[in-house]
């Protein structure tokens, strides 16, 4: 099978390099090229080539916002964004504008064909410093949502939950903590307020859901 790819960037000499490079490939035909985006939407609802190698910053209409037009309509024609952004707003809007991939435009020319021919494929094709981008970007995410649950508990709170959780009474969670069973209850009320949770069940399922305890319920 020939692959048809699109072209879709402002710079002509980048076309032609990617042409270029392209028709060197066996199974891989340019059947057309654009230097804006409105008309790699129109290009692409027209002649439904297998791929579109994508820019971001092109005239008329961006990158991702004709990356979106073209999936919306021709689900079937896979997006590959080559652009010189790395920053996550820019990978993170092309991925869920539609795009299958993302390569940076300073990547090895073998790098094109080989993620080309994975998204075909129905794989996701991202180059290694975008992985980088996008990972660090998730743990950063998952660090601060991570920070702000652990912030509505005070230390006191999330150890008398977790004892809680693992089906400790106000008695024994007392005698450990070298409390009262009044201080443990009046503890236990303020957990259950702040959480809007009001059943041991309940509070047993936020404490594995948080890391607090591994106990099942």
């Amino acid at each position: 099978m020939v692959i048809k790819i699109l072209l879709a960037d402002d710079h002509r000499i980048l076309r032609e390099g990617l042409r270029s490079l392209l028709e060197q490939e066996e199974d891989m035909e340019v059947v057309a090229e654009t230097e804006d985006g409105r008309s790699a939407v129109e290009l692409a609802r027209e002649l439904t080539p297998d791929v579109v190698v994508m820019d971001i910053g092109m005239d008329n209409l961006n990158g991702i916002d004709a990356t979106r037009g073209i999936t919306s309509t021709c689900p079937d024609v896979k997006i590959l964004a080559l652009s010189m952004h790395r920053d996550e707003q820019f990978v993170g809007g092309m991925l869920t504008a539609g795009a299958s991939g993302y390569l940076l435009k300073d990547c090895a020319a073998e790098e094109l064909s080989l993620a080309i021919r994975a998204i075909v494929a129905g794989e996701t094709y991202l180059s290694p410093p975008i992985s980088k981008v996008l990972v660090k970007e998730y743990v950063g995410r998952l660090s601060r949502r991570k920070l702000l649950s652990s912030s509505v508990l005070k230390g006191r709170e999330r150890e008398i939950l977790q004892l809680l959780a693992e089906g400790k009474t106000s008695r024994q969670i007392g005698s450990c903590l070298g409390i009262s069973a009044r201080t443990v209850e009046a503890h236990r009320r303020d957990i259950k307020r702040k959480l809007d949770i009001h059943s041991t069940a309940g509070l047993t399922k936020y404490a594995m859901r948080k890391g607090i305890t591994s106990v099942e319920s």
